[in-house]
């Protein structure tokens, strides 16, 4: 059953995500046999199938949440389809690469991996990536402890254990290929560093449950400890990959 964490807030979503480091989409590319077809699966408002459109021919990206796709950014290289990713439309061996980004957690491992190698042509790849909590300073990264320890920490979905572990845990069913350690960095104001912390699906769940929002409660002290709100601060996520090959 496809778990929706993010079609309610799919807009802040697709406004609020950092972004993916260039070199991480010309190495994915570049273990592909062939630039022809690519699937994003899971693709969300499609930030990793844009890219992928500066390398392949056609990029296939597909999200089971209408509302994801409803907010994806078009593009002529792009085609965009509502599908789970156990059940892809495409035809048997007909793509160079599967890219998964910052979702594998939620699928269904055994029925998503059935299509992958359904999916992919012989000596096709497939590279997932995710990113856990990311990191300001000393002083904001103190105020992100608090806000997961002392609020949001126990409203994440038990499939973010395999976020934590960086991809390490996941059942792999392919040869390993090796990948270089890859970060992404953005400059954010307070409001915007703010506003990506609420989109988590635990914030949500936690106000939900509680009847506030536990970001905004916290504000003045992370204010605090940003300084000028105004003030664009560097704010880095270490990506974690696992990538490998169908024989």
């Amino acid at each position: 059953m496809f778990k929706d964490h993010f079609s309610g807030h799919a807009a802040d979503y697709a406004a609020r995500r950092p972004t993916y480091p260039p070199e991480l989409f010309a190495f994915v590319a570049s273990v592909a046999p062939a630039r022809t077809l690519v699937w994003d699966c899971g693709t969300g408002s499609g930030q990793a199938a844009i890219a992928l459109a500066d390398h392949f021919d056609r990029v296939f990206a597909t999200d089971a949440s209408s509302e994801q796709i409803a907010n994806a950014q078009p593009h002529p290289k792009v085609e965009y389809a509502v599908a789970p990713a156990e059940a892809c439309p495409l035809p048997d061996g007909s793509a160079d690469l599967v890219t998964v980004a910052q979702a594998l957690h939620w699928f269904d491992f055994d029925r998503f991996y059935a299509e992958v190698k359904r999916v992919l042509r012989p000596g096709g790849a497939i590279a997932a990536w995710t990113y856990d909590f990311h990191s300001v300073g000393a002083d904001m990264d103190h105020m992100l402890k608090k806000l997961n320890d002392e609020f949001v920490g126990p409203f994440w979905p038990p499939e973010r254990k395999y976020v934590a572990a960086g991809y390490r845990t996941v059942p792999f069913p392919f040869a390993d290929i090796p990948a270089p350690p890859f970060e992404m960095r953005v400059y954010w104001t307070l409001a915007e560093t703010l506003g990506y912390m609420n989109t988590w699906s635990a914030t949500k769940r936690f106000t939900k449950e509680h009847g506030f929002n536990p970001v905004e409660k916290l504000t003045p002290e992370f204010a605090a400890a940003w300084g000028n709100a105004d003030d664009r601060r560097e704010v880095m996520f270490e990506l974690s990959m696992r990538v490998g090959r169908k024989w």
